[in-house]
């Protein structure tokens, strides 16, 4: 009897054993099928944090670098290799390896020193050479220590630019202000302190005053001209014009001017088609057929041509065959106030702004404008517009 309750019992027991061995090795499956579950999770929403945080990053204008407590690079933004041309891997480097801008460690001292923010305009020199506004804050923890820190690079180069654009184009402005200010003042001293009682005198010196009174008039009226071009409030009259008909009309024009000085002009323009402004366009062909009559040679004779340079564009040119421009006023002819022999040029009535309005006309139109010139041989003048 009881040998068969004892086996009974270590029946029972084994039976237990198994049952709870199974029970547990189930359990500890599902437990680690669990465990790998919430890990897949952890590791899927840490990695949608990261895209999300690097998809902001990456959206910001201002370039965006986080580095660490030592000074090594732990981020960067796509702004930041943008802007600084960064090439290779950055992450782990020391700041300095990467910009060579020493106000950054000084301004990562402050911060360290206690400083929440720092903020300063920095000189990067490139190239290409950049102004920047860096700013940097100190990351804490939550705990309050200092985790790392944050610089943001703002790009301040093209406001710098066009500050510096400003300045160039005040000082030029009060030079060409001054000059035929001048004369007129001096002139009008002359003639009170008596050269009137000379009819004679009196009269060139009106002459000379009127002269220079009417280079003050073109000089305002092309400085109005070109700041309503800059600032984009010109509204463009487009409408279909027939080329040859335009260029005539500009050729009749000068005729007078042009047999001043023996000047043929001949108009071998094709019968095409441009959508362009009529009154600008006139505009662009006078100051260039003006410049070709005034800087070319005597006895000779200015030509104005066009192409279809393809099914979209019309290239026009102004040729003369005067003495040329040197190679080094190619690139810089349509800068406003460039002259290319300034005592010439005043002598002839220019203001030195007429070629850079031609620029911003035939760029207003979606066009396009250069030169091309050989020593002895002529300047040409090309500008394309769209085809009708």
């Amino acid at each position: 009897m009881w040998r068969e309750l004892a086996i009974v019992a270590l029946v029972a027991l084994v039976a237990l054993d198994f049952w709870w061995r199974r029970r547990f090795r189930r359990a500890k499956a599902e437990a680690q099928i669990e465990h790998e579950r919430l890990q897949r999770q952890q590791e899927q929403s840490a990695f949608h944090h990261q895209v999300r945080q690097e998809a902001v990053f990456n959206s910001m204008v201002e370039g965006l670098l986080l580095v660490d407590d030592r000074g090594r690079v732990q981020l960067a933004n796509q702004a930041f290799a943008n802007l600084f041309e960064t090439r290779g891997e950055i992450i782990g480097k020391a700041l300095l390896e990467i910009l060579r801008l020493h106000e950054l460690p000084e301004m990562l001292e402050r911060i360290n020193s206690g400083s929440p923010w720092v903020s300063r305009e920095l000189k990067y020199p490139g190239p290409p050479e950049l102004w920047l506004r860096v700013s940097a804050a100190a990351i804490l923890n939550p705990d309050g220590r200092r985790h790392g820190t944050i610089l943001v690079f703002h790009n301040q180069t093209r406001l710098k630019q066009l500050e510096r654009t400003r300045e160039e184009f005040v000082a030029n402005v009060s030079h060409e202000l001054r000059t035929p200010l001048s004369h007129i003042k001096g002139y009008v001293e002359t003639l009170l302190d008596g050269a009137k009682d000379d009819p004679q005198v009196a009269t060139r010196f009106l002459q000379t005053i009127a002269r220079n009174a009417e280079r003050l008039t073109l000089l305002i009226e092309d400085l109005l001209t070109i700041s309503e071009l800059e600032s984009g409030r010109v509204t463009l009259n487009l409408q279909l014009l027939s080329l040859h008909q335009l260029v005539g009309k500009v050729c009749d024009d000068f005729k007078a001017r042009a047999a001043g000085k023996q000047v043929l002009i001949l108009n071998e323009v094709p019968k095409l088609k441009v959508r362009a402004d009529a009154i600008r366009l006139e505009q662009v062909l006078s100051n260039l057929v003006d410049n070709a009559i005034k800087y070319g040679r005597a006895d000779g004779r200015v030509t104005i041509g066009a192409s279809a340079a393809s099914e979209a564009k019309v290239e026009l040119f102004v040729r003369d065959d005067g003495p040329g421009l040197p190679a080094e006023a190619l690139e810089r002819v349509f800068e406003r106030f460039y002259r290319v022999d300034k005592a010439r040029s005043r002598e002839q009535g220019g203001t030195g702004l007429g070629l850079s309005i031609v620029k911003h006309i035939i760029q207003g139109h979606g066009g396009r404008v250069w030169a091309k010139s050989e020593a002895g041989k002529g300047a040409t003048f090309y500008f394309t517009l769209p085809q009708g």
